[in-house]
This record gives C-alpha cells, structure tokens and sequence, in this order.
C-alpha cells in the first residue's frame, strides 16, 4: 500500500500541472482580459469627459499606433500606457515564463493579489468559506439523513408501489435544475409573486450581532432554508439509489439466508447484519461527498440568492477576468480533489482488506 500511495502522489503533480496548464492556454485565447477591461473604463470616462469639453478628439492625449492596436478600443491610447498596464498585470513576459513563475509560487502556496479588489487572494478565500462552508456541510447532513433511510427502505420495498412512486420522485428531482427550483421558490416565498416569507439575500440579518443568543441560530436557518431546498432537491438522488442497490446485493446473499434460518427477525437480520456490509461503500464515498457538495453546485444558487461565497466569488472572477482569483480556485479545489480521490481509495481498503490496489494499475 506504501508503494501505491507513493505512486498517486507522485501522479498528482503532472495531474495538477496538466490541469493548470490547458486552463492557462484557454485563457491566453479567451478575449477581453484585464488590460482590455481597465481600456474598457478609461475610454469609456475619456469618452464622457470629451464630449462634455469638446465633442470628441484624442483619448488621454495620446496618438495610437500598432503597439497599441492589439487592445481592443485601444485605439488612441499612449502607448506608454498600455506598456504600463502590460506589466501592471504581468503581461510583459512571454506566456511560458508567466505560467513557470505562477505554478513556482502556488507551490508555496502564494497566490498573489486580486487584479482588482486590492487584497490578497488568499484573504478572499478565507472571507468567502463561511457561506460555502454551510451550504456544504448541511446539504451534506441532509442529504445522507434522507439518503440512507429512504435507500434501505427502498430496498426492503423493492418492486412495491412505495418503491415505484418514490423512484418517480427522486429521478424528477434529479432531473429539475436546482437553480430553477430556486427561482420558482423566490416567485413563492421569498417576495416574488405569492408570499414574502424568507430573506433574499445574506447569510444573516444585518441586525445578527444585536440578536439574543437563541435567536440567532433561527435567523441563520431562516437565511439557509431556500437555499438548501435548492441544493438539496438533486443532493440525495445518488446516494439513495446506491443505498439502496447496495443492500438489495446484500440481502440475497448466503449470510443473510443463514440468520434468517438462524431464528432472527429481518430487524435484526436488515442492521445487524445486512446494514455494516451494505453501508462499507457509502462510507468509503464521504470524503468524495463531501468535497462535491462543499465545492460544487453553489454557484448559480449563490447567485441567485446573494449568497457571498466562493461559487459567486469564482463566477465574479470570471467575468471581471481576475486571473489571480480564477487560477488560484481552481488550483486549490483540483488539489483538494485529487488528495480526497486517494483518500477514498485509502478508506475502501481499511473497511474493506479484500481490496488491494497493490495489485491494479493506478
């Protein structure tokens, strides 16, 4: 096992590298970057600013040429400032040079600063982990308290009209975009067209810190609960299923035959036998559950309402071309991946010795 773990981390570094590499190459093609946004608002005032003085005429008093041509609307601009801008935003180095000198600092873990927020962005990280850090965790904590009672119950009903009717739902669920739930949930209670129950915005009040202490838990869930109705719509539909296949292969098993001849009732046969067995794969997939529910599916629920955590941080990013943020994101989350990726692996050999990844190629 010492050799396999060996194996998956020295496996991760080209992993990442590749990862960090395409996404890079994407982005020297994708247009209206940073240089070009800052051009973006500069002729934009430039352009209000002459034609409240004079109608028109050259943008900040400079005459454009090729080097400035390359810009979208940079026609105009001195070109001393676009060079300025270039290396304001590290663009003045060759692309190669720039992905070397990103990957040697995120190594260490220095992700620099934000191209336009004025912070690190590492502290913008850490400022925006609460929201997704509760979105995660209790979407998490609902959707196994749903999943593993309604999969074994499944199980024990298969064939039967509860089965039936509960599959209808749970595949509906799945199929029904969360953030389309979200937003026929704010048409119903949240002020839209019906009722104007729930908050639409934050995590909590603006008055939290004056709250009693046994009010504050209350108005924290009241923020939550539309949002976790969301999430939670399509959270549980896998885990579910699996539950339930999972103790459907365990009860035809000879052991479960052999207690049922024994004298046991199928209480005790389904969670003192069955139940352990049946369960090893869904514990062996926490970790991977929990990094996806953590890190994915937030965003567009974040989005829609206002939610100020690393979902809309990250779509914000992309949209204001504010690669520090962007690179770094997805540089943590794909590391974090491939590390809960190992682990998983890991904890399917300790509840389960039979298997050996020894004896498989990685």
């Amino acid at each position: 096992m010492g050799a396999y773990v060996i194996r998956r981390l020295l496996l991760m570094i080209p992993t990442i590298v590749g990862i960090m590499a395409i996404s890079f190459i994407v982005v020297q093609f994708a247009p209206g970057g940073p240089v070009e946004q800052v051009i973006a608002q500069l002729t934009g005032q430039a352009d209000s600013a002459d034609q409240r003085l004079s109608g028109g005429g050259d943008l900040l008093g400079g005459g454009g040429g090729e080097e400035s041509s390359k810009y979208r609307g940079a026609q105009g601009l001195d070109p001393e400032l676009i060079a300025k801008l270039e290396k304001q935003f590290g663009f003045d180095k060759p692309p190669l040079t720039r992905f070397g000198e990103m990957m040697w600092n995120y190594i260490r873990f220095d992700f620099g600063e934000s191209f336009f927020r004025n912070t690190s962005v590492l502290d913008l990280i850490k400022e925006k982990l609460p929201v997704s850090i509760s979105l995660g965790i209790w979407i998490l904590i609902f959707s196994y308290a749903i999943s593993i009672p309604l999969g074994i119950r499944k199980a024990v009903k298969d064939g039967s009209t509860f089965d039936v009717w509960t599959s209808g739902v749970i595949v509906i669920g799945y199929a029904v975009p969360s953030f389309l739930f979200g937003i026929l949930l704010i048409v119903l209670f949240a002020g839209g067209s019906f009722y104007d129950w729930f908050p639409l915005r934050g995590l909590v009040s603006d008055n939290f810190d004056q709250l009693a202490w046994w009010q504050k838990p209350l108005d924290y869930f009241w923020h939550l609960t539309l949002p976790l109705i969301s999430l939670s719509l399509a959270a549980f539909a896998t885990t579910t299923l699996l539950t339930k296949n999972s103790f459907i292969e365990e009860i035809k098993k000879q052991y479960v035959v052999t207690a049922r001849a024994k004298g046991l009732n199928e209480r005790q046969v389904l969670y003192g036998h069955v139940f352990r067995n049946a369960m090893l794969i869904i514990i062996a997939g926490f970790p991977g559950a929990f990094i996806s529910a953590f890190f994915t599916g937030s965003l567009l629920i974040e989005n829609i309402f206002s939610l100020d955590g690393l979902g809309r941080l990250g779509y914000l990013s992309v949209v204001n071309r504010d690669y520090p943020i962007v690179f770094a994101t997805l540089y943590i989350f794909s590391l974090l991946g491939l590390f809960v990726s190992l682990i998983s692996d890991l904890i399917y050999t300790w509840i389960d010795p039979r298997i050996d990844f020894e004896r498989r190629d990685v």
